[in-house]
């Protein structure tokens, strides 16, 4: 006669009455609060790279454009030129967050673009034509908008990040990093000087 492997009916009953009880008690002691907050950190990092690359992608066109009407610029076109291919070349994925070589790169590499933009929406001051010419006003408005879309992004990033890492840290949800997830680590946010981040001045 073969005996079952099943759990008699009430010990089955005990465990599925078990399961609904843990299960809220978990979430209300804030079992996901980490991986739902680490989510949310990582979707905003998304985004900010978004608006960074649409940033790259208009200015290729807006290098072309002031080429047009002021190629003696040579140096100015250049260094934007160098600056761009210099930002896009490194990429802090969502799995590297935690590398603070990695943002620190990026983070220079973005402010040294933005410097090169800045100098050269100064130039364009010299090019009364230029700053009359439908595409240039076109790329300037566009420009200006991922801007300003860049600093509401990096923003929004920052108080994910401020959120996640702080559930790290402090109780209850520090309880289930020490016992569950031990590989989350703090992510690093934006530590690069105001000055050294501020957006191009494109209004003439």
């Amino acid at each position: 006669m073969q005996h079952s492997t099943c759990l008699p009916a009430p010990h089955r009953a005990f465990s599925i009455i078990a399961l609904f009880v843990l299960v809220p008690l978990l979430s209300a002691c804030g079992f996901n609060t980490i991986p739902t907050n680490e989510e949310k950190a990582k979707a905003a990092w998304s985004e900010v790279l978004n608006q960074y690359q649409r940033r790259a992608d208009l200015i290729p066109n807006l290098v072309e454009t002031v080429k047009g009407y002021a190629a003696q610029e040579k140096d100015v076109l250049t260094s934007v030129v160098e600056a761009r291919a210099k930002a896009t070349s490194i990429q802090v994925t969502p799995e590297t967050l935690t590398d603070p070589n990695a943002m620190k790169v990026f983070q220079e590499n973005q402010a040294q673009l933005t410097g090169a933009l800045s100098r050269l929406m100064a130039v364009v001051e010299n090019y009364p034509d230029l700053k009359s010419n439908q595409n240039f006003l076109a790329l300037q408005s566009q420009l200006e908008g991922t801007e300003n879309r860049i600093a509401v992004s990096r923003r929004d990033y920052i108080e994910s990040v401020r959120v996640y890492n702080t559930s790290l840290r402090t109780m209850p949800t520090m309880i289930w990093k020490w016992i569950w997830y031990t590989g989350n680590e703090p992510y690093q946010t934006f530590t690069i000087e105001d000055s050294a981040k501020q957006t191009p001045q494109v209004k003439f």
